[in-house]
């Protein structure tokens, strides 16, 4: 059965491993099977739910939009585009922020995390932005959303949403409710300096994660560096539970060749951690030195980036628009 799909990644700048693994080489999969129609969003409008510097934000679209394409995202096939783009996202926002109650809103426990202890200080669009991710959804009938763990409470706000205004304004099925695409056999990956907290951009040192643009010297340096433990590689996985940064290592290295942790596991069984991370680091080499690359080469043709971008949003526009004009017509506009 086909599937409409939609998903968006934040312009955030530098994509490290955890991007590529946890998003991006899914969307690669999806993208190449020719059931699935697929929308890929820049949702640069989610970015500035924080203070974002005007020039850098700009370079970060193109440089998302690049890692999208050397990663294998062909944009033929698939519609890229920025979403402040796109009028309807914003429009389409605001008449759903008046069917989500508050309290819904009060249970995500993403913004409390992000807001911190000061919660007074945070923006009102991060603390409304789950409104604006359903309307991203919805505005154009998804039928699946892939999320990660972090997102999957969002998904079922934009679920409940959906199903609320479809009953408060009797359209039954009119707003389509998505289900969420869980990746198969994929670790959460994490700082390769602790094996406690989630691989970012914010962690002040650069060896706790393998950026996208990373060269080939580099990637092999940080997997050098990157934090283990005396011991030789576990026997078992109930073994490999107790010991955090091996079984991030294993798991990024099971992520990357397609294969689950526990073959991963029976492959290195008793080895030294150093034979371990030579191959791993082959492995990385491999996958990420080309895309490192090909970024490269398209962060030198603006012109081109923001061709796609031009034609996506085109694209989208054309999708999203006839929506928000029938969901106006239904609320009464």
């Amino acid at each position: 059965m086909s599937k409409k799909i939609f998903s968006g990644v934040q312009p955030t700048g530098n994509l490290h491993l955890g991007n590529y693994l946890g998003a991006i080489k899914n969307f690669v999969d999806l993208n190449n099977d020719p059931e699935n129609k697929c929308i890929f969003c820049v949702v640069d409008l989610h970015a500035i739910t924080v203070k974002q510097n005007p020039k850098e934000l700009k370079n970060n679209i193109r440089e998302t939009v690049a890692t999208f394409i050397a990663s294998g995202i062909d944009s033929k096939k698939s519609i890229i585009f920025n979403q402040s783009s796109v009028a309807a996202h914003a429009e389409g926002a605001w008449i759903l922020s008046c069917v989500a109650r508050m309290g819904w809103l009060n249970r995500m426990t993403q913004f409390k995390e992000k807001a911190g202890k000061d919660k007074e200080k945070a923006s009102v669009g991060l603390y409304s932005y789950p409104v604006l991710m359903a309307a991203d959804i919805l505005l154009y009938d998804a039928t699946h959303v892939p999320v990660g763990d972090d997102q999957k409470q969002h998904l079922e706000l934009c679920r409940d949403i959906a199903q609320k205004f479809n009953n408060d304004f009797e359209t039954e099925n009119f707003l389509q409710v998505p289900e969420p695409l869980i990746q198969k056999e994929f670790s959460r990956i994490m700082s390769l300096k602790d094996g406690s907290k989630k691989m970012s951009k914010s962690e002040l040192s650069d060896l706790s994660r393998i950026n996208l643009t990373d060269n080939k010297d580099i990637i092999i340096n940080k997997i050098k560096k990157a934090k283990t433990d005396p011991f030789t590689m576990p026997k078992t996985l109930k073994e490999l539970d107790e010991r955090l940064e091996v079984k991030n290592l294993i798991g990024i290295y099971a992520s990357l060749t397609n294969s689950n942790l526990e073959n991963s596991v029976e492959s290195f069984s008793g080895k030294n951690l150093s034979e371990f991370k030579e191959q791993l680091s082959e492995v990385l080499v491999d996958k990420i030195e080309p895309i490192s690359l090909e970024i490269k080469r398209l962060l030198g043709d603006q012109s081109y980036l923001d061709k796609i971008l031009i034609d996506g949003a085109e694209k989208a526009n054309l999708i999203a628009s006839k929506k928000i004009k029938r969901i106006k017509e239904i609320v009464g506009f």
